[in-house]
C-alpha cells in the first residue's frame, strides 16, 4: 500500500504538468462542422468510434491520452482556419431544425400549437436494450415490454408528451428509428400490439398545428423485415392500381385487428392503415401505419426514399413531418390535410345558454362541403348533368410559339435556356382572396376583381401579339368566342386596358385568404430545407453565387447514380477557372461520399415539399376514382370541405396571369420573347448558358422589378436545363413543347412543381 508521501508526491506530479484545456462541446461541433467533416472524419482520423466522437461532442466524455492530445491539435488547427462562425457549409444538408414557433400554455378550451423537435446535426443512435434482455411477449392484444429507457441524450422538445418525435420507422428485429437518431425497442409481434405500444409507451406523436385542431398521429413506418414480423405479406397483389389495394377482409392481421376492438378506416387496410378507436371526449385513439414493401412512398415524390437504411428513411421523414406535417398517405393527401391542419373547419365556442365550450364553424375556414357552379364542376359532377353553357378552363400553360414567327437573329443565337419559377403555384396562393360560401349566380353583373368567382366574358376581339401565349388560355391561343374565367383572369384583362362585360356569373360574397397559413408554412419549409443544402436562399443573394450554389448541390445528387469519378470530372468542371471553388476537387471519396448522402436526403425532402403543393393543389378537384364509378353519381371526395374547384381555379388562374406579367414584361423592355411556355418554366434564345446572359438589370446590377428574378425563395427562378438552339428550333417545327425536354434526356417536366 502506498504512503501518504508517495501519494502527495504524484499529485504534485499532477499539479505541475499542464492538463490540455478542450473547448466547450458545442465549440468542438462548430469547428467540425466549419471544416466540412463527419464525425466519422474525426473517427477514422483518431482510430475511434463514431459514437465516442459523439460523446466529445456532446460533452458526455472527454477523450484520454494519447487521443486527448491529438484531438487538441485538431481543434487548435480548426480554430486557426475558421476563429469565427462561418456561413452555412454550402456542400451538406444539415437535417431538420428546429421550427420558430414556441410551445404555448394551454389556453381555455384547446392547447395552442407547438413544434416537433429537429435537432440541426442529431446524435448517432442510442443502443436499444439487447434481444436478450427484451421481456416476454404475450399473446394477448398487448404487449408486456417495460416503456422504453429514455436516451441519454435527447435534443429539446417543444413539447414533453412526444418526446422522440413524430415518427418511427421499424425494422425487422424490433428496433425503431425516430427522429434525432433515438432508438426504441418495441416487442410488439402483432399489429395490435405494435398499435398499444405505440400510444401508451412510445413517445411518438406531434402538436397541433394550430390551437383549434388535433394533434398528429403517431406514425409507423414498417420495413420489408418489420411487414413480415408482424404477418403481412411482402407484396399486395391484385389487377387495380396498387395503391387501390388492400388487405382481404379475412385476412389473419385483419382479423386480429377485429378482436383487438381496434377499427380500419373505409379504405382499410393498404399501404397507409389508419387503425383507430372512437375517440373519447378530447382523447384520440388512432396510430397511422406505412407499409414500405407496398410501395406506399410514391418515388415521383420522394425517389427511392424506401430504399434507405431505417435510421436514414426517419431522417427524410422526420424533417418533411417537423416541418410540413406528418406524412397521413400521398404527399397529395397530406398537402389537403395540411390545409385543415392550418385552418380547421371549428373552434371551441361558448354556448350563451348553457355557459358550456361547444364546437363552432370557424372563420375564414372551410367549414362544410359545398357544391361548385355548373361551370366550375369536372363533367362527371351531377351539377355538370345537362349543363350546355361552357365550362371553366383554368390551367397551366403548354404553349409553343409559331416557329414562323421565329427573327433570323433568334435562330443564330447559340443557346436555348429554360427558367424555371420556383414553386409557382405556392407563390400564387400567397394573399388570395377565394370564396368560402355557395356560389350566387347573377345576370349582367358589373365587374369587381375583390369577389371571387366564375364570369362569363367574351376576350375573342382582344389582339394580342402571337410571339406570347394568350393570357386568356392554357394554350395560349386566342379565345374562339365567350368563355368563362376565374376572377384573377379578368381582373387582369382590366389590368391591361381592356373593357370587360361580363354576361354572368357565379359570385361567393364570403371570402378570406384561407390558403395563407398553407402557404406560410410551406414556404418556409422550402426555403429552410433549400438552405440546409447550401442554397442562400436571402433574397439579396447574388445570383452568380445562388447559380453556383444550385449547380453544385444537382451535382452532388445526382452522383448518387452516376459515381465518385463522374462527380469529380463534374466538380472539375464547375470549378474551372474559379478560385474559390477550387477545394472541390481535391476531397478525399470519404467526404464526397458523405456530402452526396446529405444533397440525396435533401432533394428528397425538397421533392416531397414541391408534390405536397402539387398534390394538394390537385386534391381540391379531386375526380372519381374506380372502375365500378357511373358517371353522374357522388364521389366521396364531394363529401369533404376542402373539394373545391373555385378555389384551385383561383390559384391556377392567379399563377398563369402572374407568368404572363413577367413576359409581357421582360418583351417590353429588351424586345425577347419566349420559345415556349410549360406551366412554370419558360425557354428563351440567349447568346450565354446563363439566364444572366439575357434577363435585363438595372445600372447597379439589380434585377429589374417584375421580370423574371434569380434566387431560391417560391415565386423566384433558377435554370431549368440548357440547350443548343438548334436543338430546340427542331422540336418546335415538329410540334414539341421545348420546355417540356429542357432538363435534357427523357425529362418530362412536371406542370405545377
Amino acid at each position: 500500500m502506498p504512503s501518504q508521501e508517495e501519494l502527495f508526491a504524484a499529485v504534485d506530479e499532477l499539479l505541475t504538468q499542464p492538463r490540455p484545456v478542450l473547448p466547450l462541446p458545442e465549440e468542438r461541433q462548430r469547428l467540425r462542422k466549419a471544416a466540412g467533416l463527419t464525425q466519422d472524419d474525426v473517427a477514422r482520423a483518431l482510430q475511434s468510434r463514431r459514437e465516442t466522437v459523439n460523446g466529445w461532442e456532446s460533452g458526455r466524455t472527454d477523450p484520454r491520452p494519447p487521443r486527448l492530445e491529438a484531438y487538441l491539435r485538431l481543434l487548435e488547427g480548426w480554430a486557426a482556419k475558421y476563429p469565427a462562425h462561418p456561413a452555412p457549409d454550402t456542400e451538406v444538408f444539415t437535417g431538420p431544425a428546429a421550427t420558430p414557433d414556441a410551445p404555448t400554455a394551454p389556453t381555455g378550451p384547446a392547447n395552442a400549437p407547438a413544434t416537433a423537435p429537429a435537432p440541426e446535426d442529431p446524435p448517432p443512435p442510442q443502443r436499444p436494450a439487447s434481444a436478450a434482455s427484451r421481456p416476454a411477449v404475450t399473446t394477448g392484444p398487448a404487449p408486456t415490454s417495460r416503456r422504453p429507457a429514455r436516451p441519454k441524450t435527447v435534443a429539446p422538445v417543444a413539447d414533453p408528451r412526444f418526446p422522440h418525435g413524430p415518427l418511427a420507422v421499424l425494422d425487422g428485429e424490433g428496433t425503431a428509428f425516430c427522429l434525432g437518431g433515438v432508438l426504441l425497442e418495441c416487442a410488439a409481434t402483432t399489429i395490435p400490439q405494435l398499435v398499444d405500444w405505440t400510444l401508451k409507451e412510445s413517445g411518438i406523436g406531434a402538436p397541433r398545428l394550430n390551437k383549434n385542431g388535433k394533434d398528429s398521429d403517431p406514425l409507423i413506418v414498417l420495413t420489408a423485415a418489420a411487414a413480415v414480423r408482424f404477418g403481412l405479406p411482402e407484396r399486395l397483389e391484385g389487377h387495380e392500381a396498387r395503391r387501390n389495394l388492400r388487405l382481404p377482409e379475412d385476412h389473419p392481421v385483419v382479423k386480429q385487428i377485429t378482436k383487438a376492438k381496434w377499427k380500419l378506416t373505409q379504405r382499410g387496410f393498404g399501404p397507409w392503415a389508419r387503425i383507430y378507436r372512437p375517440a373519447k371526449g378530447s382523447q384520440r385513439q388512432c396510430v397511422q401505419l406505412t407499409i414500405l414493401p407496398w410501395d406506399a412512398l410514391d418515388t415521383r415524390a420522394w425517389g427511392d426514399a424506401a430504399t434507405l437504411h431505417p435510421a436514414d428513411l426517419a431522417r427524410v421523414l422526420g424533417v418533411y413531418a417537423s416541418r410540413v406535417i406528418t406524412p397521413r398517405g400521398s404527399t397529395a393527401v397530406s398537402g389537403l390535410e395540411l390545409m385543415t391542419a392550418m385552418r380547421p373547419p371549428t373552434r371551441p365556442v361558448k354556448d350563451d345558454t348553457t355557459g358550456e365550450w361547444v364546437s363552432g364553424p370557424n372563420p375564414g375556414a372551410l367549414t362544410r362541403p359545398i357544391d361548385p357552379a355548373p361551370p366550375e364542376a369536372p363533367l362527371e359532377h351531377p351539377a355538370a348533368q345537362g349543363w350546355t353553357g361552357g365550362f371553366l378552363d383554368e390551367e397551366a400553360y403548354q404553349w409553343v410559339r409559331d416557329p414562323k414567327l421565329l427573327s433570323d437573329e433568334e435562330c443564330l443565337l447559340p443557346w436555348a435556356v429554360g427558367i424555371d419559377i420556383n414553386t409557382a403555384f405556392l407563390a400564387a396562393a400567397a394573399r388570395l382572396t377565394v370564396g368560402l360560401s355557395q356560389p350566387a349566380h347573377v345576370m349582367t353583373p358589373g365587374f369587381d376583381k375583390k369577389i371571387p368567382g366564375s364570369w362569363l366574358v367574351d376576350f375573342s376581339h382582344i389582339e394580342l401579339d402571337p410571339r406570347l401565349p394568350n393570357p386568356f388560355t392554357p394554350t395560349g391561343q386566342r379565345p374562339e368566342g365567350p368563355g368563362w374565367y376565374a376572377t384573377p383572369t379578368v381582373a387582369y384583362a382590366v389590368e391591361l386596358g381592356y373593357g370587360v362585360t361580363p354576361a354572368e356569373a357565379y359570385l361567393r360574397h364570403e371570402t378570406g385568404a384561407y390558403l395563407d397559413p398553407w402557404h406560410d408554412r410551406l414556404k418556409d419549409a422550402f426555403v429552410t430545407t433549400t438552405a440546409d443544402m447550401g442554397v442562400p436562399t436571402d433574397k439579396d443573394t447574388d445570383e452568380s453565387t445562388f447559380l453556383t450554389a444550385m449547380a453544385l448541390h444537382k451535382t452532388y445528387a445526382a452522383a448518387h447514380q452516376d459515381g465518385l469519378e463522374a462527380l469529380r470530372t463534374a466538380l472539375r468542371e464547375l470549378a474551372a477557372g474559379r478560385a474559390d471553388l477550387a477545394h472541390l476537387t481535391d476531397r478525399s471519396d470519404e467526404d464526397l461520399q458523405a456530402a452526396i448522402h446529405r444533397h440525396r436526403q435533401g432533394a428528397m425532402v425538397l421533392s416531397a415539399i414541391k408534390s405536397t403543393v402539387k398534390g394538394g393543389i390537385g386534391k381540391l378537384r379531386e375526380r372519381p376514382q374506380g372502375r365500378h364509378y357511373t358517371e353522374g353519381e357522388r364521389w366521396p371526395a364531394l363529401e369533404r370541405a376542402t373539394w373545391s374547384p373555385h378555389i384551385r381555379a383561383m390559384l391556377i388562374a392567379k399563377a398563369r396571369v402572374n407568368m404572363h406579367r413577367k413576359l409581357a414584361k421582360l418583351a417590353a423592355l429588351t424586345g425577347l420573347y419566349p420559345l415556349a411556355v410549360l406551366s412554370d418554366c419558360a425557354v428563351y434564345a440567349s447568346p450565354g448558358s446563363s439566364p444572366l446572359d439575357f434577363l435585363p438589370h438595372n445600372g447597379d446590377g439589380t434585377p429589374v422589378y417584375g421580370t423574371f428574378r434569380i434566387g431560391a425563395n417560391p415565386g423566384f427562378c433558377k435554370v431549368e436545363g440548357v440547350q443548343e438552339m438548334a436543338w430546340a428550333v427542331d422540336l418546335m417545327e415538329q410540334g414539341y413543347n421545348p420546355a417540356r425536354h429542357i432538363k435534357g434526356g427523357d425529362a418530362v417536366m412536371d406542370e405545377g412543381e
